[in-house]
């Protein structure tokens, strides 16, 4: 038999009302400290609450849905995990669907999850604006993390792909570089135009004029990076560095330069974006800016249980920062760490998530 209101009444010195008050009903006043002190007094005598018996009570189910368009993608899994963190810190649970890319099933999906009924949603990773009139009309909040078209829209959370672009810029520049080549993402995306734009802006604040030449069309591709990069290294003037907009075409650009005889780091410094897996594996060592894919999903969740439960208003785009991630393939001191824009309440999770590993190994 479970641990009943009453025992954590008597072990915690409060009413049975204020207990109940305090554990069951999160939009009730009760003072902080009482809260905390009750909480406390239920987490070390391993109460468990009655789920279904507190949604009677409070029209919650302490549930929301995920839908996200790839759960295969290589950034969703640390979104969800992101999301599921601050969940379950909130005693809530998550049901999550896969859209598989296809407007009409994710359609179908947020109808399936509002009749369940959840308290909201979150968009991992979405390509489609996705809001439709039944979600409008229940009322339920919803967020997008990560959202990989269109314009900026309210309740969005998304990573900060101008400074990221920015900083690997700085960073080359900081080496001497002044020769920079730009391999730029698929047209139409929202992350390829922000990170072009602050490639752009960081070469003029570092007085670099821009040069056209210096910049070719990639697809977020291998093959895209390598075939860009052998055009970059034809040029009259050619490139001393290149920032490819995502690891992908960083290694293409690496395996081209190797292909034409170029050595990386010393005669082609190559930075990426994203920090995939294989740029800790490969040789050189892939210097990249990371995507905050973590913190995505914990501040997507965050801030959606900030609406469920306490009736805050919809939110303008929030951008998150990632981290640069000094490695081989750019010339610097691989000792080096450069660790800027992170949220210190994501920090120990993140770096379980997305630490960089012994240089030596």
């Amino acid at each position: 038999m479970g641990v009943t209101l009453e025992e954590i009444a008597r072990a915690s010195g409060f009413s049975v009302s204020t207990v109940s008050r305090a554990l069951t009903n999160p939009n009730y006043p009760v003072n902080e400290v009482t809260r905390k002190r009750i909480t406390e007094v239920a987490r070390a005598m391993g109460y468990k609450p009655n789920m279904a018996a507190r949604s009677l009570r409070t029209d919650q189910t302490n549930t929301i849905g995920i839908i996200a368009d790839d759960i295969l993608s290589p950034f969703v899994p640390p979104i969800i995990r992101g999301i599921q963190d601050y969940l379950r810190e909130h005693d809530f649970l998550s049901l999550i669907v896969n859209s598989d890319w296809d407007p009409d099933i994710e359609q179908d999906a947020i109808n399936a999850l509002i009749s369940r009924p959840v308290d909201g949603i979150v968009f991992a990773e979405s390509s489609h604006l996705a809001i439709n009139d039944n979600l409008r009309q229940s009322g339920k909040p919803y967020v997008f993390a990560h959202r990989l078209f269109g314009s900026t829209i309210a309740n969005s959370v998304v990573p900060d792909d101008h400074y990221g672009a920015a900083l690997a810029v700085r960073h080359l520049v900081g080496l001497g570089h002044q020769r920079i080549a730009m391999i730029k993402g698929r047209e139409g995306w929202h992350s390829a135009s922000r990170r072009f734009a602050g490639y752009q802006a960081e070469l003029a604040a570092q007085n670099i004029d821009f040069d056209p030449a210096l910049v070719q069309q990639g697809d977020w591709e291998y093959e895209g990076g390598y075939s860009a990069a052998r055009v970059l290294f034809a040029v009259a003037s050619p490139p001393t560095a290149i920032f490819a907009a995502n690891d992908l075409m960083a290694l293409g650009a690496i395996c081209a330069a190797q292909d034409a005889g170029l050595r990386v780091p010393q005669d082609i410094a190559i930075v990426g974006y994203d920090n995939r897996e294989f740029t800790r594996i490969v040789r050189p060592k892939i210097t990249t800016v990371s995507m905050p894919v973590y913190e995505m999903g914990h501040t997507a969740a965050k801030l959606l249980l900030g609406q469920i439960r306490n009736g805050q208003e919809d939110f303008e785009e929030i951008q998150i920062k990632g981290r640069l991630f000094i490695r081989e393939s750019c010339g610097a001191d691989v000792s080096q760490q450069t660790v800027e824009g992170l949220d210190p309440a994501t920090t120990s999770r993140r770096i379980l998530l997305d630490r960089d590993p012994d240089p030596d190994r």
